[in-house]
């Protein structure tokens, strides 16, 4: 989606078989996520407040013959309250690019769970629907055409929003486990 001029708005969202709140712990645990998503090399605490997180982040991206490009940005988290709605839950972290390598770099994560209402069956009351969405909108510096990153953004969140299902279900898939166990 064109916003302004050498400006885009990408969207994502995809499907995870784990709780908000398990989510929302892999999201908001924030020097942990250059562990497990590709091209996020640092992923640095600067200061914790209440409901607030300030970030460097450093992504790298492996081009051709062997040359590295890196994008740098501090970045300011800010975490939603829960909402109960109807049928679901919802909670959001909102972020800004102050500093770095962007004009613009802001959007926010939204976790949606839904509820199974009116279903009894055993297997659907274990089974979590949770999407996990981001919504960014980005402006590179002058210099760079933003349609030169755009498909490499849109592959990258995609790879990014893939990550952190697969962590989100294997600490599911834990807990799991240990209540088997018990």
């Amino acid at each position: 989606m064109k916003v302004e001029k050498n400006t885009r708005r990408i969207e994502s969202k995809i499907s995870i078989e784990a709780s908000l709140d398990a989510v929302w712990s892999i999201l908001t645990d924030y020097e942990r996520l250059a562990d497990f998503i590709p091209g996020l090399a640092v992923s640095q605490l600067l200061q914790k407040g209440d409901k607030y997180a300030r970030l460097l982040q450093i992504g790298q991206q492996n081009l051709a013959f062997g040359i590295k490009f890196n994008a740098k940005g501090v970045v300011d988290c800010y975490e939603k309250e829960l909402e109960c709605l109807p049928s679901s839950m919802k909670r959001d972290i909102e972020f800004k690019m102050v500093e770095g390598d962007f004009q613009l770099f802001e959007g926010k994560w939204s976790i949606l769970q839904q509820f199974n209402i009116g279903s009894c069956e055993e297997s659907q009351i274990q089974k979590v629907n949770t999407t996990l969405s981001y919504i960014i909108d980005v402006k590179p510096k002058m210099w760079l055409p933003v349609r030169l990153i755009e498909g490499r953004l849109c592959n990258e969140i995609k790879k990014n929003l893939a990550s952190i299902r697969k962590e989100a279900q294997k600490a599911s898939d834990r807990v799991v486990h240990v209540h088997q166990l018990e």
